[in-house]
């Protein structure tokens, strides 16, 4: 069983705005995985959030005994951490369902600093612009 390390981060054009998310998984057996998805009008937490989702549902498709995760979300990091509160009902619902996720995994979460998750930001930035454009008719 495979012990993966991801990169997540999501963000969008206005708040809310398009939105993408940007996953960076390392450590699988096909070799790292990039992924960059629109993921419709969301706020910046709710794009943070399903850039979280994401890894997770790869890491189990994949068959990962361990998920360590690097956010630049400090919302998303101290909420799955027990930290903070989820007031916010979708945030709430989305954080429910990433932690019932990770209880099949030996899952990890930390925060680390906007610039050393690049890659992943820039993922997530191409999918919300590149909507954008699709939205504007360009």
């Amino acid at each position: 069983m495979l012990d993966l390390v991801a990169y997540v981060d999501g963000g969008s054009l206005g708040n809310p705005g398009p939105a993408g998310v940007g996953v960076i998984i390392e450590g699988s057996e096909e070799g790292r995985i990039r992924i960059g998805k629109w993921v419709g009008r969301q706020d910046n937490n709710v794009a943070e959030y399903l850039a979280l989702l994401e890894a997770l549902q790869r890491a189990l498709e994949l068959n990962a005994r361990k998920l360590h995760v690097y956010s630049d979300s400090q919302v998303v990091v101290r909420q799955m951490m027990g930290h903070y509160n989820c007031r916010s009902p979708r945030l709430y619902s989305l954080n429910w369902i990433c932690r019932k996720l990770a209880r099949s995994l030996e899952f990890s979460i930390s925060h680390i600093r906007r610039e050393h998750n690049s890659e992943a930001n820039g993922l997530a930035g191409a999918a919300a612009r590149q909507a954008q454009r699709l939205a504007d008719g360009i």
